[in-house]
């Protein structure tokens, strides 16, 4: 159901799309609650009943997805958390997992054919990759850093554009335990350095330079200042992206890129994912930097893979059949979100580059090529396809694209018009609300509720989010401090190198009172 008045006026809080019922009775969130009936008889009649359950019995909601999800592991847990405190709780403690294991679960059951990236960029063309030979170039660099000495917990870096090659370093570094960290290659040297040299990382994928709005950036000088200043440093990983006949430069230590990867490939059978224990890190996530030094935030392999086995079945509703894009360069968290889509066998879509060059309509025109069902932007990109005059629906095929997810800002009313009056009538737009901190949202979307223009449609599962004034009393229909008051998965394991925790609890613990 779709419902805009005339003049477009839309107000805050007016009701513009409800699911139709086929949709919502097979969404993923109401596959999940017909097995909690069946499997732990809890019976739960609408969202907001499972919501509650979710936070009041966090324990059985995690285990539920544990298994609903069917974790591949080895070892055994004794309890899904080990207390309910938000501090020192510790998550399937025993049992050890591999994130990038399940990012490539899929590749087993996809068809030769099946693709797992879209990638287009200023300087590419649009191509695809199939699962399978995803997979295969992840084993190949697996094993070839494995072969350069490194170790689970050793940091692995990267200073590159948003193409698959960047995609691939990731889920290699992952799947052999090391500890990932990125920083997208717009980045000055200083912004840079000041967050791989709080990690002090082993190596770096480096590209010679990126495109953006029409223009060539060529990285070389950076990228040797960067290597320059990086004294842990041990090897450099050099892709020549901008300019793929350039000249290998003379840096200390560098494998370029194609003598990695031109390796016999590995049989999935033959390769081991390194199964990692509760508190292993899998990545390194960074703040602004706004107040400091960037904080570099420790997520840890089975706390981001439950929170993002939730947040894509069951608040983006993605599954085998799906094609997900979110614009964001490896810089930004939303780089992890888009490519946790494979958790559910989806198809991820890179692009990097500008968003309007060489005209505004350009990701509208990806979208269509790639058949993609959920698109991410910004509300600032609404404002500029509003301002360009533009009208996707009229000249693109979306009859693929189920819903928008808008995250990075604030959206208005007017945000929601504009896409349901010029993007597509029947869509579930959702604006979301989270961090990277968690790496993922506290607040979003739900596909068997209604959206309301303005407004975010509800509390994710497991967050027990709710909304303090400054005396940590509970208000509603006002201006307070958003607060979560139970523990979740990925809640960071703690900021590197930070022993005591004394940086952490200053950060998220200090106005409120810790229960």
């Amino acid at each position: 159901m779709f419902s805009v008045v005339a003049d477009d006026l839309v107000e805050e809080g007016q009701l513009l799309w409800t699911p139709r019922p086929e949709y919502a009775s097979t969404s993923n969130i109401v596959r999940f609650q017909s097995w909690l009936r069946s499997r732990r008889n809890v019976d739960t009649t609408d969202y907001a009943s499972l919501w509650r359950w979710s936070v009041d019995d966090s324990e059985a909601f995690w285990k539920a997805i544990w298994d609903f999800f069917e974790i591949r592991h080895d070892g055994t847990y004794s309890r899904a958390m080990s207390s309910h405190e938000m501090l020192g709780v510790k998550w399937f403690e025993g049992a050890r997992v591999n994130y990038a294991e399940h990012l490539l679960r899929h590749e087993a059951r996809a068809a030769s054919g099946d693709v797992a990236l879209h990638h287009l960029s200023e300087n590419r063309a649009l191509t695809s990759m199939s699962w399978r030979t995803l997979g295969k170039n992840v084993r190949v660099l697996a094993t070839q850093l494995r072969k350069l000495g490194v170790k689970p917990g050793d940091r692995v870096v990267s200073y590159m554009p948003n193409v698959a090659e960047t995609a691939i370093a990731m889920m290699a570094t992952v799947a052999i335990g090391a500890v990932w960290s990125s920083a997208a290659i717009e980045f000055g040297v200083n912004t840079v350095v000041d967050r791989f040299a709080q990690i002090r990382p082993r190596i770096i994928f480096v590209a010679d330079g990126y495109r953006f709005g029409g223009k060539s950036f060529t990285r070389s000088a950076e990228v040797r200042q960067i290597i320059a200043e990086l004294a842990s440093l041990e090897h450099v990983i050099w892709l020549p992206y901008l300019n793929a006949n350039h000249v290998i430069p003379e840096f200390p230590k560098l494998t370029p890129w194609r003598q990695l990867m031109e390796h016999e490939a590995v049989p999935a059978e033959a390769f081991s994912f390194e199964r990692v224990d509760h508190d292993h890190p899998v990545w390194i996530v960074f703040s602004s930097g706004t107040t400091g030094l960037p904080k570099p935030i420790v997520h840890s392999h089975v706390g981001v893979l439950l929170e993002h086995l939730k947040l894509m079945h069951f608040h983006i509703n993605l599954g085998p059949q799906s094609t997900m894009f979110f614009y964001s360069t490896t810089g930004w968290m939303m780089w992890n979100i888009l490519l946790a889509s494979l958790l559910t066998g989806s198809s991820a879509v890179l692009y990097d580059g500008n968003p309007v060059y060489p005209g505004p309509e350009l990701l509208w025109k990806l979208a269509a090529a790639t058949h993609t069902t959920s698109f991410g932007a910004s509300p600032t990109f609404v404002q500029m396809m509003e301002k360009a005059k533009l009208q996707p629906q009229a000249h693109y095929d979306l009859s693929r694209l189920e819903s928008i997810i808008v995250s990075g800002a604030p959206s208005t009313p007017e945000t929601f018009a504009w896409l349901y009056r010029c993007v597509k009538r029947d869509l579930w737009v959702t604006s979301q609300s989270g961090g990277t901190e968690i790496c993922s949202g506290f607040v979003g979307a739900v596909p068997t509720l209604p959206v309301y223009a303005g407004e975010i449609q509800a509390r994710m599962l497991g967050m027990d989010v709710h909304v303090w004034n400054e005396a940590g009393g509970p208000v509603h229909d006002e201006v307070g401090e958003l607060v979560v008051t139970s523990p979740f998965p990925s809640m960071p394991l703690s900021f590197w190198d930070d022993a005591d925790g004394h940086r952490y609890r200053e950060s998220y613990f200090q106005h409120f009172t810790v229960v």
